[in-house]
């Protein structure tokens, strides 16, 4: 089996993806975009050109369709930090983006029966769904790696090699020591 053309990146998102991302850019030999088809349905969801990097959160939502449209024919990459920093990250933003979609629409009337649940047991939750999705996901797949941010500059070494890239590894190298949209640390409330 000849190695993948196409890479796709899952993940729960606030993991780097987007510092993925932006180190990927300098890739000659692949395309790569972050959330590029989010705005898609149907079969244009998964339109991946061949030598492209995907990076895209939301994919862990649509595993069943990604399966039937890329399968084995993918090469994935499972990104990940530590949960309880994802989780934490996610709880300074739940006003927004999946994190409300998933507290507020996914897990069907919690605001009213759940009120009580202190936020960051939704956002814990969330993680271990999302990451539990992916998992069952890529159980069967060829060509699996795993990523995490905490060690990102060792493993995107060895996913270049893995993916056989070419281009600008030394600017690539130092996008990674860039956090590329990172949330901003909470103000310290004063005496």
């Amino acid at each position: 089996m000849t190695f993948p053309s196409t890479i796709i990146v899952l993940c729960t998102g606030r993991c780097g993806s987007m510092t993925l991302s932006a180190a990927c850019s300098h890739l000659t030999s692949h395309t790569s975009a972050h959330e590029s088809m989010t705005h898609a349905v149907g079969a244009a969801r998964f339109a991946f050109p061949d030598n492209h990097i995907e990076i895209d959160n939301r994919l862990a939502w649509f595993t069943g369709r990604l399966d039937a449209a890329w399968g084995d024919r993918a090469a994935y990459v499972h990104l990940t930090r530590d949960p309880e920093a994802v989780a934490q990250s996610f709880a300074q933003r739940a006003s927004q983006g999946i994190l409300k979609a998933y507290r507020n629409e996914i897990l069907a009337r919690s605001r009213i029966k759940a009120r009580r649940t202190p936020l960051i047991d939704f956002c814990r939750d969330y993680v271990e769904t999302v990451n539990a999705n992916i998992t069952h996901f890529l159980r069967d797949k060829s060509h699996v790696m795993d990523m995490t941010l905490e060690t990102m500059p060792d493993d995107f070494e060895q996913f270049v090699g893995w993916i056989g890239a070419e281009g600008d590894l030394s600017a690539a190298r130092a996008e990674l020591a860039i956090s590329h949209n990172a949330t901003a640390p909470k103000a310290e409330s004063k005496p």
